[in-house]
């Protein structure tokens, strides 16, 4: 019987076979299963919880006081109270002991100005200056220059704060500081190291030698100047190639607070292989002379420069005369025409060819205003018919320098320039004139300039 009751199905499931047999035991089992469970559950009561008095006036105050809710639903501190018999309302702010300002220097300002613009009374500011001044010259601090001061307590409120300190950098190798004693202000140099080995960066001239000099590191103007040096011994498009490398020494001072200046560049040289340029400047310290070595400029290592012209004629025109015999225009014979006339508008600039300088400038004859210039050499130049001089005797010009401007002085039928060229007092015709020069070093110049090359050579890669 037991084995029986064991293999009957007494929970079967109530979705299959719905109204069979098992199926009405499954449900009849279910029935019974939920009426014991129902008959000998708990009885659950309710449990009531006490409600706080709501709170009303002062307490309500205090409570929302001590709070914490969002500002947007009202939220506050500590507790308002009025004022009473204890409090003594005060006539004015009291002021901070000291503030702490920043002064910046501006393009053309002085020193004294920019600190009386921060705040810093008149007669504290001329004081501040002139102890500056003895330490560097203002007008050498550059724009920009960034001043960090300190201003005292003062007396009253109708006067201004008294300086207490100042600090800024005053040169890339200096810094001061001005401090109040009991005797007023003092100044204090702070001197700072420079290392000033210069910087050498080599490479692959590769696509483009101005890309590949940036990529190096080298900033633009140096790059710039590197290019104008090396395209008076080469063409950069023609005889420069990727596989040539460029070597280039610029000025660079390093301070000890971490500051990189950047100058001018030293040397400039290309590699070939078989052929190498270097270039260096060096200015030999000489005055008053008159050839090209002594005012320096870019020298091979060998202490020579080439010097070129800027242009073919001194002007932009046309020549309306050539050299050599013709008939005059106003006087009406054949005679020697001794120079080129070059026609262009009234006004223009007329440019110095080269080097020299100014032996002559001034009025003379037929020529009317005339300029001569000596360039050395055996060699001189004359410009007649200006308009306008714009250089005097004794002075020295620079290939390109504006000289005067086109005009119709002296014996002229137009607006036109006057051009002629003497080789060792003869004249020659300006077009069969090369107006390069070649200027080489001697002497204790030649001695002093090996030096240089060889201090430069020296550099290492990257310094």
């Amino acid at each position: 019987m037991l084995d029986r009751a064991t293999q009957i199905d007494w929970v079967p499931d109530l979705g299959a076979r719905i109204g069979s047999l098992d199926w009405w035991r499954g449900l009849a089992t279910c029935t019974a299963l939920c009426a014991a469970t129902w008959t000998l559950s708990p009885g659950i009561k309710p449990l009531v919880g006490a409600v706080p008095t709501p709170l009303a006036g002062a307490e309500w105050e205090e409570t929302r006081a001590q709070g914490i809710s969002p500002l947007a639903q009202g939220a506050t501190t500590g507790r308002r109270m009025g004022a009473n018999d204890l409090v003594a309302p005060l006539a004015e702010v009291p002021e901070r002991p000291s503030v702490d300002l920043s002064a910046t220097l501006g393009e053309g300002d002085s020193f004294d100005r920019a600190l009386i613009r921060a705040g810093v009374g008149r007669n504290d500011a001329e004081a501040a200056a002139a102890l500056v001044a003895q330490s560097v010259d203002p007008k050498a601090i550059p724009a920009g220059t960034r001043i960090a001061l300190t201003l005292g307590r003062r007396a009253d409120r109708t006067v201004a704060r008294p300086l207490e300190k100042l600090d800024f950098r005053a040169r890339f190798d200096l810094a001061l500081s001005l401090a109040r004693g009991a005797g007023g202000l003092t100044a204090n140099r702070k001197p700072i190291a420079i290392d000033s080995t210069p910087l050498r960066i080599q490479g692959l001239v590769g696509s483009s030698l101005y890309r590949s000099t940036r990529a190096a590191g080298v900033p633009a103007k140096a790059v710039e100047s590197f290019i104008k040096a090396i395209s008076t011994r080469l063409s950069i498009g023609r005889d420069v190639t990727a596989s040539d490398s460029f070597d280039l020494i610029v000025q660079r001072e390093r301070a000890a607070t971490g500051e990189t200046r950047i100058g001018d560049l030293l040397f400039a040289g290309i590699d070939q292989g078989r052929r190498k340029v270097q270039l260096v400047r060096f200015a030999p310290d000489a005055a008053n002379v008159d050839d090209d070595a002594s005012r320096g400029g870019w020298f091979d290592a060998n202490g020579q420069t080439e010097r070129r012209a800027v242009s073919g004629m001194p002007v932009i025109g046309r020549i309306t005369s050539s050299f050599g015999l013709r008939t005059h225009p106003l006087l009406g014979f054949t005679r020697m025409h001794k120079g080129l006339d070059i026609g262009a508008p009234y006004g223009a600039p007329i440019r110095a060819m080269t080097d020299g300088r100014v032996a002559f400038a001034g009025r003379t004859g037929g020529y009317g205003n005339f300029v001569k210039l000596v360039h050395g050499g055996g060699m001189a130049s004359g410009y007649g018919h200006m308009s306008r001089i714009a250089v005097s005797s004794g002075t020295r010009v620079r290939a390109g320098q504006v000289i005067g401007y086109i005009g119709s002085t002296g014996m002229s039928t137009g607006p036109h320039l006057h051009w002629e060229v003497w080789k060792n007092g003869t004249a020659i015709n300006p077009r069969s004139v090369s107006f390069a020069s070649v200027a080489q070093l001697s002497g204790a110049k030649l001695r002093a300039f090996k030096a240089k090359v060889a201090q430069l050579l020296a550099v290492r890669v990257g310094g």
